[in-house]
């Protein structure tokens, strides 16, 4: 499977052959660098541990663990599992150009807080009346519950509360253009996260 992290830049439109519009959103990928390497005999597993982007300031623990791989400190460190029959090693720079051959893509990212929100955006229910006798309750989720059987409210009920900020993950998105030259990926459709959020992209799971 192939993983790298990318940064969100935004939406765009662009034109295929056909003069079709496309809606796609850009996602800038620099070079990803693997500062840590887990093996099936010492760790029980497969990963590798990547880095991207730069940035200047640090705290001491994290400044000391890229300067004793003397590598270039990143925006973050991700876990990403791999194939057991390809080999790395430390400090090794991968780019975007390995998705060139890749028609789909997974991507997981972080969606947008939407702080607390009724049912209606939350779950997407219907709104009541606004006329025939209806006062005060046009936005109101309605019954939640019976009185005597069960007498309770069931666990996992659609209600009110907070909306995003959670991992969200949009499959089999077609990649549209891989720019080399500007390090940035074209995907169809929109993903998850706010613009400037980074991004896990990886090769699509399902055939």
């Amino acid at each position: 499977m192939i993983t790298l992290i990318g940064k969100k830049i935004g939406m765009t439109q662009i034109y295929d052959n056909n003069g079709i519009i496309i809606s796609v959103t850009v996602v800038e990928i620099l070079n990803n660098i693997i500062t840590c390497i887990k093996n099936k005999r010492d760790h029980g597993y497969c990963s590798v541990q990547l880095t991207t982007g730069y940035k200047k300031k640090l705290n001491k623990s994290k400044l000391f663990y890229f300067s004793k791989l003397n590598i270039t400190p990143g925006i973050g460190l991700w876990e990403v599992e791999y194939n057991k029959n390809i080999h790395f090693k430390i400090g090794q720079s991968v780019d975007i150009s390995v998705f060139e051959n890749v028609k789909k893509v997974d991507v997981v990212g972080v969606s947008k807080g939407k702080g607390f929100c009724g049912t209606i955006k939350r779950w997407n229910f219907k709104s009541q009346d606004n006329t025939h006798g209806n006062s005060l309750s046009h936005r109101a989720p309605g019954s939640i519950g019976q009185n005597q059987t069960p007498g309770r409210v069931f666990k996992g009920k659609k209600m009110s509360g907070h909306m995003g900020g959670d991992k969200v993950t949009i499959q089999k998105l077609s990649v549209i253009k891989v720019d080399k030259v500007n390090s940035c990926l074209l995907l169809k459709g929109s993903v998850p996260g706010f613009n400037n959020s980074s991004l896990i992209i990886k090769s699509s799971i399902k055939k």
